[in-house]
């Protein structure tokens, strides 16, 4: 059951990687740092944006329950 876990836990956190990198930059944090300034006021406004929220917030979801569950797994492992 570990191993499904951490299975889990690395593809999640590899799409959680994509999907943050795959954000535009909001301006005014490290995405400025980078020559992300340029950016419009309109974010988030468009479908592909909102569901690309709807699914990093999903896959986070799934991540933080998998780091919860394997925590607990290996915490009571006899």
């Amino acid at each position: 059951m570990d191993l499904v876990f951490t299975i889990v836990l690395v593809i999640t956190s590899a799409l959680m990687i994509l999907l943050v990198l795959l954000h535009k930059g909001r301006g005014g944090g490290m995405s400025d740092m980078f020559g992300g300034g340029v950016s419009s006021s309109l974010g988030g406004s468009s479908v592909a944006e909102r569901n690309l929220d709807r699914l990093t917030v999903g896959i986070g979801i799934i991540w933080f329950a998998t780091v919860i569950a394997l925590g607990l797994l290996l915490a009571y492992q006899a």
